[in-house]
């Protein structure tokens, strides 16, 4: 079952040379927990299924152990490490503050109506996946929702830099769909958000930004009481 997961994201990547794509395509399946917190790591296993070299996924998992995804123990091998609370909380702040000034930048400067309707539709195809219950598909259309905002307001570079501090609080929010806070209310606070801006409304963007994020912390503790092997409590 993992190696045919694995096989179909490394079929849907398109990150670009052998190096990257390989990155992209295990940190991706750590998120999603296709490679489960403490799951041992084969660099063999990894090479066969992607039929590459060892090499490349030796290079790979060192950039994970960087991004604290995996940790590479002498003598016993590489194992995925389990979700760390205080970097989740951490994650969060750090996000919070990024997104928050982009937010308030959007609705200071004004989005373009194609930016607006743009994020508007992705609310909307939001909804749909909760009808139909495609999770994944929820979470991907969340990811592509904050990026795209980002993008429209004319700050794509702080998307990247968030999206390498944000792989903890990924794991969680990965798992806490839909076993935490209800769908439609991160939907309607999605919509909230865009209203604002829409409105030129920087106070209540900062506001609408803030309680999505928050949300998180409501569900972390019930996420770690339900899943205790996937955390580290230490």
């Amino acid at each position: 079952m993992t190696s045919t997961t694995l096989q179909t994201l490394w079929n849907e990547s398109d990150a670009g040379h052998v190096r990257q794509r390989l990155y992209h395509v295990l940190r991706h399946a750590i998120i999603r927990l296709v490679l489960a917190p403490g799951q041992a790591l084969s660099e063999k296993e990894i090479a066969d299924t992607f039929k590459v070299s060892r090499q490349p996924v030796r290079e790979a998992f060192i950039r994970l152990s960087e991004a604290g995804l995996v940790e590479v123990r002498p003598q016993r091998g590489t194992f995925v490490v389990k979700i760390s609370p205080q970097a989740v909380y951490s994650a969060r702040f750090v996000r919070e503050a990024i997104e928050v000034a982009v937010a308030k930048s959007a609705a200071e400067e004004g989005l373009s109506s194609r930016g607006l309707d743009d994020l508007f539709e992705l609310v909307e195809r939001q909804r749909r996946t909760i009808v139909g219950g495609d999770y994944d598909r929820f979470y991907v259309l969340d990811e592509e929702f904050h990026q795209t905002l980002s993008r429209e307001a004319g700050h794509e570079s702080a998307w990247r830099f968030t999206e390498e501090v944000k792989a903890h609080f990924d794991r969680v929010r990965y798992i806490s769909v839909p076993d935490g806070t209800p769908l439609e209310t991160l939907v309607e606070q999605h919509a909230r958000i865009v209203e604002a801006i829409r409105d030129r409304e920087p106070d209540a963007a900062e506001r609408a930004v803030q309680a999505h994020l928050r949300e998180l912390l409501v569900s972390l503790p019930r996420l770690i009481e339900r899943f205790p092997d996937l955390f580290d409590n230490h």
